[in-house]
């Protein structure tokens, strides 16, 4: 227990305050108090701390108190990789540093991350087979598991196709560079952490010196010794204080809650994300693609022949050359359901046949490459048994097909997808069962209220369920005075969106704000075509630079955005959150509609369905909170230090005249409201001088 010569959580946190030379922000204490209370009496808590607060320091400070002085680990996730760096190498020294003497002990910290993300000394050192196929065969899909969730590197930015003729023996010779700097790179690395390589290699040569949690041979691996992920899951078995991120927490709440070390509370920064990460870690996809890429595996390192898959995976790729790219609310057609079933029943008769004969003591090292067919076979298992399921109910099941008129927007592979119907009761029995859960981020109180949040974290009952946790809202507020610093203008005036991208009226509305405020726009828009045809327009039309998203790498676009203030930037979801850029660069903030999921969103709109369903209004639960939380992330790109002045301007009238409008405007900075677009232009071109 706490030694009464201890300082509390608002003291320590002074020091830390004082290490950096700030001073004292209420809210930043009121926070820390509030999370000191809720892990002391294992009372899951809900802060809303808007930009400017220092929310890290405000809970690191009593993470490390709770963890030292009652010694029990308390676990830190980030969105982004960018955070979680500054947590770990700037954050969480400097509380270590100021708090540390006051406390019975130093703090000992860990980084955690997925098991991808660690560089395998066994293949580089030739321990596992060269797949040939990984050059230019291997699916885009990562298959289930910890793939999709926990890589969080982008993808090569040239699209598939697009390097014209001589493109593949381009890309082998470059490949073959990153891949030999990669081998010495292993040499130097004192972490094997794929984000201490800089500058960074793309994910197929990645792919060459790294192995999956399934693939790695575990305790038999003759370089467990020198393994990166066991000591990185070592360290955290040994700290007090462990930072991870949402897509490992995805993989936690998923089904396998081993990938943490034990702990008695989670702290979740930018934890509006953590139901969409949640959902995208459970979401699974099957291709033909996949089953091949399974069967190849088996040959060629199992040793066995593959002849019922191989029947298996022709029939369903059959079927998926005329599946209709659609959701089946009632699970997969009888025919697909069929050849899904069957590609399930071949895979586990392949698994028995690549089980491994008994061992004896002093055997050698295991076959890494039966490790590789193993795991692939065993991945499309468990995806097809998921599909092919008597009961999907608890699942959204859909087919999705490439693009007909860009043959390089995905990778031209049909696929079927199942993902989690909902995540809530995952997220309260797998990560909340045993621990205290701590949610913060700018945007929590959707609508005025953390109910839609605590809904989709598993705190409030929803979808009937009735089932609630004890929780705490608390709103600290911001340090920015938005009524003076920020206007929020609605065009009220204009035509309600329809289908196309844009039109002329929000042309001549854009090309106005933009020309009063002298370029400064930050454009967000809710479709890539949207953008594409704005970006295209006010190039014609004004002497400004416009810059959209996809002209280069979005860090890149950005720096170019942040350093000359004439610059414009649109672009789509990326820029809606994350995107800091204080100062005169930034003093307007476009967005061209209420950021509603697209009618074809398959998870979204089974979500609402099941809402309405069990009595509920799935579209104010679903959609309108969506649209709430993106406009409040959107919005809040504009005031990011205490000198920002500014506009955010909606060009969707139905902000103003709809019913769900107040509850969109509640969630978002309370800036002074207008209509009026002349008093708004008047403004820009008075920030502008």
């Amino acid at each position: 227990m706490t030694s009464p010569d201890t300082p509390d959580a608002q003291t320590l946190l002074g020091l830390a305050v004082g290490a950096l030379g700030g001073g004292r922000r209420e809210g930043q204490h009121q926070m820390a108090a509030a999370v000191a209370d809720a892990v002391d009496e294992g009372r899951h808590l809900l802060v809303q701390a808007g930009t400017g607060t220092g929310k890290s320091l405000a809970y690191l400070v009593p993470a490390v108190r709770h963890a030292v002085v009652d010694g029990k680990r308390v676990v830190v996730s980030t969105a982004t990789l960018a955070l979680q760096r500054q947590v770990v190498t700037r954050d969480l020294p400097l509380v270590a540093e100021a708090v540390g003497p006051r406390l019975p002990r130093a703090p000992k910290v860990a980084l955690l991350k997925g098991w991808h993300n660690y560089l395998c000394k066994h293949k580089v050192t030739g321990g596992y087979p060269v797949e040939g196929a990984t050059l230019f065969d291997l699916p885009a899909d990562p298959g289930p598991g910890e793939g999709a969730g926990a890589e969080q590197h982008p993808a090569p930015a040239t699209p598939p196709g697009a390097r014209g003729r001589g493109g593949r023996a381009d890309d082998a010779a470059t490949l073959a560079d990153h891949v030999r700097r990669l081998h010495a790179w292993a040499d130097e690395t004192e972490s094997g952490d794929r984000d201490d390589l800089v500058p960074g290699v793309p994910d197929r040569a990645w792919r060459q010196v790294s192995v999956t949690a399934l693939e790695c041979l575990g305790q038999r691996c003759p370089l467990l010794a020198e393994c990166f992920p066991e000591r990185a899951r070592a360290a955290a078995r040994d700290a007090d204080v462990v930072v991870t991120n949402h897509a490992m927490l995805g993989i936690a709440v998923s089904g396998n809650p081993g990938v943490l070390p034990e702990h008695d509370a989670v702290v979740v920064d930018e934890a509006h994300e953590l139901a969409e990460r949640v959902t995208a870690a459970a979401t699974v996809d099957l291709s033909l693609t996949v089953v091949e890429h399974a069967a190849r595996l088996a040959r060629r390192h199992g040793g066995t022949q593959t002849e019922a898959l191989d029947a298996a995976s022709q029939r369903l790729g059959s079927l998926l050359a005329t599946a209709p790219a659609e959701r089946f609310p009632l699970g997969l057609p009888d025919d697909l359901r069929a050849a899904v079933a069957e590609v399930r029943d071949a895979a586990r008769e392949l698994l028995t046949r690549l089980k491994p004969q008994g061992e004896s003591k002093g055997q050698a090292a295991p076959d890494a490459g039966m490790k590789m067919a193993q795991s692939a076979v065993l991945q499309l298992f468990e995806v097809a048994e998921r599909m092919a399921a008597e009961d999907t109910t608890a699942d959204v099941l859909w087919c999705s097909r490439p693009p007909e008129n860009a043959p390089w927007a995905g990778d031209g592979v049909t696929r079927l997808h199942a993902a989690p119907l909902a995540v809530a009761g995952l997220i309260r029995t797998h990560l909340l069962g045993e621990a205290t859960g701590v949610f913060t981020s700018a945007t929590l109180a959707l609508g005025g209220t953390f109910d839609p949040v605590a809904r989709s974290l598993g705190l409030a009952g929803s979808g009937g369920t009735g089932e609630t946790a004890a929780w705490t809202g608390l709103d600290v507020g911001s340090p920015f005075d938005y009524p003076r610093q920020g206007i929020l203008y609605v065009a009220r005036h204009l035509p309600a969106p329809g289908r196309e991208p844009t039109t002329d009226a929000q042309l001549d509305e854009i090309a106005g704000l933009i020309e009063a405020a002298g370029g400064r726009t930050l454009g967000l828009f809710s479709s890539r075509r949207a953008a594409l045809a704005a970006a295209e327009a006010m190039r014609e039309r004004l002497d400004v630079p416009v810059l959209c998203q996809g002209d280069d790498q979005l860090p890149t676009l950005v720096r170019a955005f942040a350093d000359d203030p004439a610059t414009c930037l649109f672009g789509t979801l990326s820029l809606w959150q994350g995107v800091d850029v204080p100062g005169p660069s930034c003093q307007l903030v476009l967005i061209d509609r209420i950021p509603f999921p697209r009618p074809d969103d398959p998870v979204k709109a089974a979500r609402a369905r099941s809402v309405e369903q069990t009595g509920g209004n799935g579209f104010m639960q679903v959609s309108a909170t969506h649209a709430a939380l993106l406009l409040a992330q959107g919005a809040g790109r504009l005031v990011r230090s205490g000198e920002d002045r500014g506009v955010v301007a909606v060009l969707d009238p139905r902000l103003a005249t709809a019913r769900y409008g107040s509850f969109l405007t509640r969630s978002m900075p309370d800036f002074w409201p207008t209509t009026d677009g002349e008093l708004v232009r008047a403004a820009l071109r008075r920030l502008d001088t």
